[in-house]
């Protein structure tokens, strides 16, 4: 597997996020669906990471929305054959990784409740639960995380 910042908008990866949404808007009403589209994905201030299997198939991807104060994971998704081998946190790494690089010491998270292995895979890797931010409002649905580094190099999945 191969981890990259590579554009959204590659069809393949498209065909991604389209699967991620026909998995996630059965689960939840429209109010409690969150996810960003292409666009916003494209955006300067976004860090969009795509996984690749040996042959060059987009299997995975995830971003990071950059704010002055945060980062917020945003599409995170994995085909379910790769799921369970670590590739998750790898590239939950490689972005929190880049995310870093640029200065940000906080990430924050909104996932539906119904996903237990995101809330596992987010867990392990040191994030809290904590109270909705930015625009979110209490929603039974959803599920907020945060993670703080404190320093360079400090805690990763």
């Amino acid at each position: 597997m191969r981890i990259a910042f590579e554009l959204p908008n590659q069809p393949d990866v498209v065909q991604l996020i389209d699967e991620l949404d026909a998995y996630q808007k059965p689960l939840y009403p429209p109010a409690s669906h969150h996810g960003i589209d292409i666009s916003a994905l494209s955006m300067p201030d976004v860090l969009f990471a795509v996984v690749r299997d040996a042959t060059g198939n987009a299997v995975g991807c995830g971003a990071i929305c950059l704010t002055r104060d945060h980062g917020e994971l945003k599409r995170m998704y994995l085909i379910n054959r790769c799921r369970g081998q670590g590739i998750g946190k790898q590239l939950l790494a490689f972005l929190e990784s880049g995310a870093q690089a640029r200065g940000c010491t906080l990430f924050m998270l909104e996932t539906g409740c119904l996903q237990t292995e995101a809330l596992l895979l987010y867990k392990r890797c040191g994030y809290i639960e904590r109270q909705p931010f930015g625009n979110y409002i209490q929603d039974p649905n959803s599920i907020f995380m945060e993670k703080r580094i404190v320093s360079p190099g400090g805690q990763s999945c």
